[in-house]
């Protein structure tokens, strides 16, 4: 008897040993992505210095011979100068980093919709590593500047591939695990980073060191198979039978007789693949896209702000970094409790999330910067970065879940693209301190509020079943789901 794909997952197991294996790998690779990411925070750091004459020299020749940087670590600052007038170009670097993060998020999107999700991850990864080695052995500072946003442009891209690949090798009830799992590492990466600065304090040795964690992940990846899930959504029954006999097999179960239904959103070869256009032609997508669109941009916007200043904020620097990063893990066991209970779900959970980081955010302003550890400023962005970590990582999962999976990369794409707008300007958010200390943390609190209260307007999506193509939002079983929900809040 033909099966459908959540059936053909339940003979072959949903989350078995060989699946465990697949996403192990996958999902440990968010700690180079996380080294990737907050490069910029340990490599870009400004270390105490003093001019030893009146005024700012002009040219750099004169500043160096006038300048006087503390001895115990290096960055770009202290080997180009990156001081008073020139200070503006660690935070445009970051800012790089993210504008190509945004571009990679649009274009990996439909490249892995259309080509599938292995081949462009691998391709992904590959540059990633060789542009992350320019980066460490840049003459100087436009080589620099230009490495970061192409290592942007291909490690966001890159990500977004493998979260996509990690969801769709596993049963869907365990989606919002492997979802939390990825970002839990990301988190732990951040430590991993600080741990990493901490023994390096050469900017280039961290650099390398850091790039070549993700030369042991692409070697490994080459094992991996491609999706079932994207293989079944294009028509490739056969291939997708035998990635999933290729599962069974690796949990540990006989060969099994597996046959899939063909897929209703299977398109004929005269027919192209359902593209972005799409999530805008839909009225139901439209409306979906715009508001998960607002909340990314707040989510990356906060987090990535809270993150960055991490930096700027009093006391040990590695250490604030680490805490920016350990502070994220109770967010995923929170997460996991709150995200399956049917009187929270993924919806409420994510409107209290953001919410509560927005409240953590604005109350900084009313506390003296001199108050004793339990009521500091410090503790506030940390408790608020903990809550804005905990609704990204619902993000992820609730929006994967929204689309149907023959858009799902498309949809993915577009939220992460917006995402990164908030990522492009969030380094210059800490630099607003300038007018008063508070005034970065009203502006990311002033988002949380409102990102929260949208969202809201988005359906639940906890026990119900996924859209597979986008016909699928037509059919009787979605509109029944529709009609009880009208019951139930009428």
């Amino acid at each position: 008897m033909a099966l459908g794909l959540e059936e053909a997952f339940g003979a072959a197991g949903e989350f078995g040993g060989g699946q465990r294996r697949l996403a192990a790998l996958l999902v440990l690779l968010q700690v180079y992505v996380a080294c990737q990411s907050m490069l910029i925070v340990l490599v870009g750091a400004v270390p105490e210095y003093h001019i030893d004459q009146e005024g700012i020299p002009a040219s750099r020749a004169e500043l160096a011979k006038h300048i006087h940087f503390a001895d115990n670590f290096t960055s770009i600052v202290t080997e180009w100068y990156l001081i008073e007038r020139e200070a503006y170009k660690v935070s445009l670097a970051s800012s790089l980093f993210f504008a190509g993060l945004l571009i990679g998020n649009i274009t990996f999107g439909p490249l892995s919709d259309k080509l599938g999700r292995k081949p462009v991850y691998i391709s992904g990864l590959f540059f990633d590593v060789v542009f992350g080695y320019v980066t460490a052995l840049a003459p100087n500072y436009d080589v620099f500047a230009v490495s970061r946003f192409f290592v942007g442009i291909v490690n966001g891209g890159m990500a977004l591939v493998s979260f996509v690949l990690t969801q769709e090798y596993v049963g869907k009830s365990f989606w919002s695990f492997t979802g939390s799992l990825t970002n839990l590492t990301f988190a732990v990466g951040i430590a991993v980073y600080a741990l990493l600065g901490y023994c390096i304090r050469e900017w280039r040795y961290l650099a390398l060191v850091s790039n070549t964690l993700g030369v042991i992940f692409l070697l490994l990846s080459f094992m991996l198979p491609e999706s079932p899930r994207w293989l079944y959504s294009q028509g490739k029954t056969a291939e997708a039978e035998d990635v999933l006999q290729y599962i069974a097999l690796g949990n540990g179960k006989e060969r099994l007789n597996l046959k899939l239904k063909p897929s209703a959103g299977t398109f004929r070869k005269d027919e192209s693949a359902p593209g972005i256009l799409n999530l805008v032609k839909h009225p139901v997508l439209r409306w979906r896209t715009i508001i998960l669109m607002y909340i990314w941009y707040v989510c990356s916007f906060v987090y990535y702000g809270l993150t960055l200043n991490a930096g700027e904020l009093r006391g040990n620097l590695y250490l604030n970094v680490a805490l920016s990063g350990l502070v994220e893990v109770p967010a995923f066991p929170l997460c996991m409790f709150f995200i399956e209970k049917s009187w929270s779900g993924r919806r409420k959970t994510m409107t209290c999330f953001l919410i509560f980081a927005g409240f953590a955010c604005i109350f900084t302003m009313f506390l003296p910067t001199n108050a004793g550890l339990l009521l500091s400023p410090t503790l506030l962005a940390l408790c608020g970065k903990m809550m804005v970590s905990a609704a990204f990582n619902i993000v992820y999962i609730y929006t994967s879940e929204l689309y149907p999976t023959v858009l799902r990369n498309a949809g993915l794409g577009v939220c992460s693209m917006s995402c990164r707008f908030g990522g492009v300007l969030a380094p210059f958010v800490p630099s607003m301190k300038s007018l008063s200390p508070s005034v970065p943390f009203v502006v990311f609190g002033i988002s949380g509020l409102s990102a929260g209260f949208l969202t809201l307007l988005l359906p639940e999506t906890l026990n119900k079943p996924i859209a597979e193509s986008i016909e699928d939002l037509q059919s009787p079983k979605y509109q029944v789901l529709k009609n009880e929900e009208a019951g139930q809040t009428s």
